[in-house]
C-alpha cells in the first residue's frame, strides 16, 4: 500500500492549466467548487439542456457545453454518469488539446474499454471514498474524503503528479490518497455496491421485514426493526468498526450477532457473493448493463418500479411522515 498525504502533492503540477470538470451531479458540483476554491480556473461542461445547468451558474461558474469546456483544458475530468461517458469522449475528443490529462472517478470506461483514450493523453482517476455532499463539507471544515487514485497510462511522465494535485485540490490528501489500479478501484466498487453496500443489504432488509411481517407482526413494528434502526447500527460501524458495534450494543444483541448472524449469512452466500464477483471480473455484468441501457431499460425500469411498490416502503412512506427531524 501506498499512501499520499499534503506534503507529497504539488500543486504547480496543474499550476496554469484549466480544468474541465463535465457533470455537476453529486461528485462533479464538489469537485468544481473544491478546485476553484483551491486556486484552480475550473470550466463546468453540461448538456445546454441539462437541469443543473442554472445550478452551476447560480454557483458562479461560467457554464459551458461539454465542446467548450474542454477546448484549452490541461486536464479533462468526467464526473457524468458511466453510461454517457463514451459518447460524451467521442464528441469531445476533436477538442481535447496534446497530451492532455484526462480523469474518471470512477474505472468502469477505461477498465472496460467503453472509452480507448487517444495515445498522447495521460489517464488518471482519483475516486473520492464519500459522496459528493461528504466531499464539500469536508473540504469546508478544512478536513478531506480519503481517495483512491490511479494511472492507467502515462505519457508525459507527469500523470501521477497531476492526479495528486488534483486530488489535494479536492481536500483529498488531508484524509489520505491510496494508490490503485483501475481495474481494482472498479471491481471491487462494483462488488461493494452490489453484494454489500445496495443490493446485500437492502435485500438483507427487506427479506428480514417479510419473514416478520409473514410471522404475524405488525409491519410497522418490522419496519422500525429491520430499516428504520439500521442507521443505529451502521453509524456504529463507520466510526469504529465491529469493535464500537460491539461496545454499544447490549450484551444480548451481541450474543445473537455471534450465534445467529452466521446461520444467515453463511458460507452458501459468500459462494454467491464469489459468483457476483465473478460476473464482474469477466464483464458479464459490464455487457448485460451496456445492453440494458442501450436498449431503453425496460428490465431496470420493472425491478425498481417493483422496490418502491413494496409493502416495506409503503409502510415506510407513512412513518417516516412522522420523523419530523429527518427533513432537518
Amino acid at each position: 500500500m501506498q499512501l499520499f498525504e499534503e506534503s507529497d502533492a504539488h500543486p504547480e503540477a496543474l499550476g496554469g492549466e484549466r480544468i474541465a470538470v463535465l457533470g455537476y451531479g453529486s461528485q462533479g458540483r464538489a469537485h468544481a467548487l473544491n478546485l476553484r476554491d483551491s486556486g484552480y480556473e475550473v470550466a463546468v461542461g453540461l448538456r445546454p439542456e441539462g437541469k443543473t445547468w442554472a445550478r452551476a451558474e447560480n454557483d458562479g461558474f461560467a457554464v459551458r457545453t461539454f465542446e467548450q469546456a474542454t477546448e484549452g483544458a490541461g486536464l479533462i475530468a468526467f464526473l457524468t454518469p458511466d453510461m454517457v461517458q463514451a459518447r460524451i469522449y467521442e464528441n469531445i475528443l476533436p477538442r481535447i488539446r496534446e497530451n492532455a490529462t484526462i480523469l474518471f472517478a470512477h474505472g468502469f470506461n477505461i477498465h472496460y474499454a467503453r472509452i480507448t483514450p487517444r495515445e498522447d493523453l495521460d489517464v488518471v482517476l482519483i475516486a473520492p471514498k464519500g459522496p459528493g455532499d461528504l466531499v464539500r463539507r469536508q473540504y469546508e471544515a478544512g478536513r478531506g474524503v480519503p481517495c483512491l487514485m490511479a494511472v492507467h497510462r502515462d505519457v508525459t511522465g507527469r500523470a501521477q503528479a497531476r492526479a495528486l494535485a488534483y486530488a489535494n485540490g479536492l481536500g483529498g490528501t488531508r484524509g489520505g490518497v491510496l494508490t490503485t489500479t483501475f481495474a481494482e478501484e472498479t471491481e471491487t466498487d462494483l462488488f461493494g455496491e452490489q453484494a454489500v453496500l445496495c443490493g446485500g443489504l437492502s435485500e438483507l432488509i427487506v427479506r428480514g421485514f417479510e419473514t416478520l411481517v409473514e410471522a404475524g407482526y405488525q409491519p410497522e413494528v418490522a419496519y422500525f426493526e429491520c430499516m428504520h434502526e439500521v442507521k443505529l447500527i451502521v453509524d456504529l460501524l463507520h466510526e469504529g468498526g465491529l469493535a464500537k458495534m460491539h461496545e454499544f450494543v447490549s450484551e444480548t444483541a451481541k450474543y445473537g450477532d455471534l450465534t445467529s448472524g452466521p446461520k444467515v449469512v453463511d458460507d452458501h452466500t459468500q459462494e454467491r457473493m464469489r459468483s457476483v464477483l465473478g460476473e464482474i471480473q469477466d464483464g458479464t455484468f459490464a455487457q448485460n448493463w451496456v445492453s440494458e441501457y442501450e436498449s431503453g431499460l425496460p428490465e431496470y425500469n420493472r425491478l425498481l418500479q417493483e422496490d418502491l411498490n413494496s409493502r416495506i416502503e409503503q409502510v415506510g412512506a407513512q412513518l417516516r411522515g412522522r420523523m419530523a427531524w429527518l427533513k432537518e
